[in-house]
């Protein structure tokens, strides 16, 4: 039985490109705990939270329960449940899994597997996190289930669903001009660049390619927000959710625009071009932005940052108008975009950050 063949084709809901973890968090939670030496039976009301918090944490930003893969995952053959009754789950309704002591562990052939190849265990791992969530996030993700990853054996990508474009990176920096699409940072060592990443807008793990219309480059602060639903990508700002026409927008270095309305002839939008504004005083615009492309950078209202470097690193972001891709350059396409939003951004966008007159 080839045990990660199965962790690569777990059932999941896949409609039109839907985020579903949830199964692949309980197996990588599972595996942790089996890892640790616990080979006891896990209750559900005992591990609820710790799976709500994951879940809340990597899963799509809709509301979900740990409820639904602690009951279906048993249909792939690699987890069993029972409850105070005898063998076999109750439901998965939430009241159901508790009232009756319901518990879960690896399926029984799955643990003899484990523990006559210790190396299996890692190999299953690096699967979940390969198909289910980006590079960004899998040393954080097995610190947050404290697991430690062997490393996969030769013969690990057979299982995967295609190999990645490594000119991914290079063209997505070269679009973009080798600094952050979201704040300008340009860092080198010599002739290399350092800290500046290619991120996936959507997601490599569900179907998202490797062309440059899919790509931002970001810094690896941004890139970490951008994965965690924290930053996303809006049209313009008139188009968001919760703000305006009118509504002026940070330009990343103190810039912001204003509409002025006192001329009695209607509203004009001013910038501001002050000391250390990042705006060409003589044409008022910014000289970094893209010149083919109205993406706005979005800030999720749920991000709370209270220190000045939370405030001018993201919450100053919001309504930002992207920087790049260069002249000739593919911007970010309209469908990966949408994808980012529905999939991995959360809840709704700050409306754009403006000076009062």
């Amino acid at each position: 039985m080839d045990w990660v063949e199965r962790a690569a084709q777990l059932r999941q809901w896949t409609r039109g490109g839907t985020r579903a973890p949830h199964k692949p968090l309980l197996l990588l939670y599972a595996l942790s705990r089996f890892q640790q030496g616990d080979d006891d039976e896990l209750r559900y009301s005992a591990v609820e939270e710790d799976l709500r918090g994951l879940l809340a944490e990597y899963g799509p930003g809709n509301r979900t329960t740990p409820a639904y893969p602690f009951h279906h995952l048993v249909t792939d053959g690699v987890w069993e449940v029972r409850t105070e009754r005898g063998p076999g789950s109750p439901g998965p309704g939430v009241r159901e899994l508790r009232a009756t002591g319901a518990a879960g562990r690896l399926a029984p052939e799955l643990r003899a597997a484990l523990r006559r190849e210790p190396s299996l265990l890692g190999r299953m791992a690096r699967v979940l996190l390969d198909l289910n969530f980006p590079p960004s996030l899998h040393g954080e993700l097995c610190e947050a289930v404290g697991l430690e990853p062997e490393e996969a054996e030769t013969g690990l990508l057979s299982v995967a669903r295609r190999q990645r474009d490594r000119r991914m990176r290079e063209m997505v920096l070269t679009a973009y001009e080798y600094q952050c699409a979201f704040c300008g940072y340009d860092g080198r060592i010599g002739a290399a660049p350092v800290g500046l990443e290619a991120a996936h807008v959507r997601w490599w793990a569900f179907d998202g390619p490797d062309v440059v219309e899919n790509g931002l480059c970001l810094c690896s602060l941004h890139h970490k927000l951008f994965d965690k639903g924290v930053l996303g990508l809006g049209e313009s700002t008139a188009d968001e959710p919760g703000t305006s026409s009118g509504s002026g927008s940070s330009s990343g270095t103190g810039s912001s625009t204003r509409t002025d309305t006192s001329s009695g002839t209607g509203s004009t939008t001013r910038a501001d071009t002050g000391p250390g504004s990042g705006m060409d005083p003589d044409s008022g615009t910014d000289p970094r932005a893209g010149s083919g492309t109205s993406h706005r950078i979005l800030v999720s209202q749920s991000f709370v940052g209270r220190s000045a470097a939370a405030r001018e690193h993201v919450v100053a972001l919001a309504g930002r108008p992207l920087i790049g891709p260069q002249p000739g350059a593919r911007p970010v396409a309209a469908a990966h975009r949408a994808w980012h939003t529905r999939q991995v951004f959360h809840g709704s966008p700050r409306p754009a950050a403006t000076n009062q007159a």
